[in-house]
């Protein structure tokens, strides 16, 4: 794993080292005020043993702006990219080498202060590390619309990859789990009229033949396969509306027979197709199948990162020589 600490307004000591557990104060101020943030990203072998990323400075700039939101310091280009290329190098064998496989890697952020007080942190970690993944989802997922929690609400933290986000969503999302759902499917704090995104991913819907999404309005999180999935979908000719998605809208669409697929996407799930959303005592069964648009976009998707297809839109990354941080 990749260590470098941040102590009087500098990065310093970076290093990669065995994967292992930290010595950490019990005061360390992230475990009691919240400053943490993190990313997930892939790491795929092609089958000419090339190691590429996929959009690799997206989530460098989306780290750095949850940096700024949770009061933290922001990373160098250069640091977490020089980094996470001598790490991939010294751990490429934990590359899988398999269709659908990947590196998942984490980069992660967190205030060291030991000092038991409100207020920003002086000091930080920052440590990269990951794990050979397949598909996170197994199945098909199984929905409800939640109309009682809240994960997050406008001028909050809900568009940065912070910790707290996920724990808000998990006491809530173990009921769902009991009744046999897969994930929630939140909406607004404020109404809850307007669908947002599910606890890990983001959500589309395919109605009258568009692609619809919830516009990121502060509450969503910018996802990276999100904005891919549009920019693949429209080279497609797939009309993609971006706008606020009220809940009784998809029920009527859905009556109407209109509103037949919805999927959701992220780094960790890529496409994830949806085959039931429940809306009060309404089960909206829908359609999942090799032609559907999720399949398509998928398969479409994962030619682009396995370097089958050209990468018409730049986001392959190619990790190359000439790092200059050394391993101990």
């Amino acid at each position: 794993m990749f260590e470098v600490d941040f102590k009087n307004g500098e990065w310093v000591n970076p290093h990669i080292k065995p994967y292992g557990n930290l010595s950490l104060s019990p005061a360390l101020s992230c475990m009691h005020y919240g400053q943490a943030i993190f990313e997930g990203m892939k790491a795929i072998k092609t089958d000419d043993g090339e190691i590429t990323l996929f959009r690799p400075f997206d989530n460098w700039e989306r780290l750095n702006f949850s940096a700024r939101r949770l009061k933290m310091p922001e990373i160098p280009k250069g640091l977490f990219m020089d980094a996470m290329e001598l790490w991939l190098k010294l751990d490429e064998q934990w590359i899988p080498n398999v269709g659908g496989a990947s590196l998942y890697i984490r980069p992660l952020m967190i205030a060291t202060d030991d000092y038991l007080g409100v207020k920003a942190s002086e000091s930080y970690k920052f440590l990269m590390y990951g794990c050979p993944v397949s598909s996170y989802y197994s199945e098909p997922l199984r929905l409800r619309i939640e109309e009682q929690y809240v994960r997050a609400v406008r001028g909050g933290v809900g568009e940065a990859k912070a910790a707290g986000n996920y724990a808000a969503s998990m006491y809530p999302a173990s009921l769902a789990q009991a009744e046999g759902f897969h994930q929630l499917l939140w909406t607004d704090a404020i109404e809850h009229k307007y669908i947002e995104e599910l606890g890990t991913s983001n959500f589309f819907a395919v109605i009258d033949n568009k692609l619809f999404t919830p516009a990121t309005n502060g509450t969503i999180l910018k996802g990276i396969t999100r904005d891919s999935v549009i920019k693949l979908a429209e080279s497609m000719g797939v009309e993609v509306i971006q706008a606020p998605l009220e809940k009784g809208f998809l029920l009527s669409k859905y009556q109407e027979g209109n509103f037949k697929e919805a999927f959701a996407t992220g780094t960790a799930a890529t496409i994830a197709p949806i085959k039931l959303i429940r809306f009060g005592d309404v089960d909206m069964e829908l359609t999942v199948d090799e032609h559907s648009l999720s399949s398509s976009l998928h398969r479409s998707l994962d030619a682009l990162k396995y370097g089958k297809t050209e990468d018409q839109f730049g986001w392959i990354y190619s990790i190359s020589h000439g790092v200059s941080f050394e391993s101990n």
